[in-house]
């Protein structure tokens, strides 16, 4: 089984579009840490908490020895303590892969050598392991677009429209 280590962004947007018991059936090894956990709403946190409880989210907290070395990793400047976080975790899982939506993340995970997706990969293994149909992927991704912007824009209708194709 993969392990992924997930981002706020990708929690975020499947606990809004519905999607995150679909998620937590996915064949991953889901991770995240304590830091993530810290940046969203309760009402979120409490969604991840009940899986964290039935082991099917491990949240990791980073120590005093954690930080120190993740300050001596090469991360750029712009880059958030949470996101630095989840890069932190992967480099040390064992074959982890990062699942996050933002590009500077997603740019550093491959500087790092690590395999790095988003959340439309997600969507992909959803449809490919019969978890959500078709039709509902395809609803949940009208949704997307309207709620977030980020997806509306020109380059990523284009590879939503190439994706919905290739799902036949």
């Amino acid at each position: 089984m993969k392990i992924a280590v997930t981002d706020a962004c990708i929690f975020i947007d499947l606990i809004e579009l519905d999607l995150i018991s679909d998620f937590f059936q996915l064949n991953l090894g889901l991770h995240t840490t304590v830091e993530v956990m810290n940046e969203l709403y309760a009402n979120q946190k409490q969604v991840l908490e009940a899986y964290q409880k039935v082991g099917r989210l491990k949240v990791h907290n980073l120590d005093e020895v954690d930080f120190i070395k993740i300050d001596n990793l090469a991360f750029p400047r712009g880059l958030s303590v949470e996101d630095r976080s989840v890069l932190y975790i992967a480099i040390n899982l064992e074959n982890g892969i990062v699942i996050s939506s933002d590009k500077l993340v997603n740019k550093c995970a491959q500087s790092h050598g690590l395999e790095c997706h988003g959340l439309l990969w997600v969507f992909n293994l959803l449809v490919s392991q019969n978890i959500c149909s078709k039709p509902s992927a395809l609803t949940s991704l009208r949704k997307l677009l309207a709620m977030n912007s980020m997806y509306a824009a020109p380059k990523m209708k284009m590879k939503i429209e190439e994706m919905i194709r290739g799902w036949g």
